[in-house]
């Protein structure tokens, strides 16, 4: 099926990765929202639980493993053409994520045009997602310690 013009509601997940007072995103490399900062994530493949799809998601467009931390937030994201037909109808279920080693590195991969560690208190000078910092505060506000 087709992510543009769906005959019904896709699952997405995403992982709020944070590390030293920092969190992990990407920027997307295909639409929607192409050329967009956002929190690593794609779709449910069939027979896995939303927590497996995170942890492979972060996996292959950051090159980093993750421990899941919690459930951030769930949200409906539905984006209409200009004739009112749906064009994309998303379900994302983001968690908190931690960093499985104290390793910093991180390679793109995927259909992520670019993968950075942004200190929590710049992510608002960059072109994000919409409703990207609030699902950060939330898991921020899940995390031992706020995420530092």
């Amino acid at each position: 099926m087709s992510r543009e013009y769906p005959d019904y509601a896709r699952v997405g997940v995403g992982a709020v990765v944070l590390s030293r007072g920092r969190v992990l995103l990407t920027r997307r490399g295909k639409p929607p929202a192409e050329g967009r900062w956002s929190l690593p994530g794609g779709l449910v493949e069939l027979g896995e639980t939303s927590v497996e799809a995170a942890r492979r998601e972060v996996e292959e467009e950051c090159g980093i493993k993750v421990r899941i931390g919690g459930l951030a937030g769930v949200l409906d994201r539905v984006t209409r053409d200009a004739d009112g037909r749906v064009r994309y109808h998303w379900v994302l279920v983001d968690y908190l994520a931690f960093p499985e080693t104290d390793d910093d590195t991180i390679t793109a991969g995927d259909d992520a045009a670019e993968v950075r560690w942004v200190p929590i208190d710049k992510v608002d000078r960059l072109l994000t997602t919409d409703g990207l910092m609030d699902m950060i505060r939330r898991a921020v506000a899940l995390a031992p310690g706020g995420g530092a």
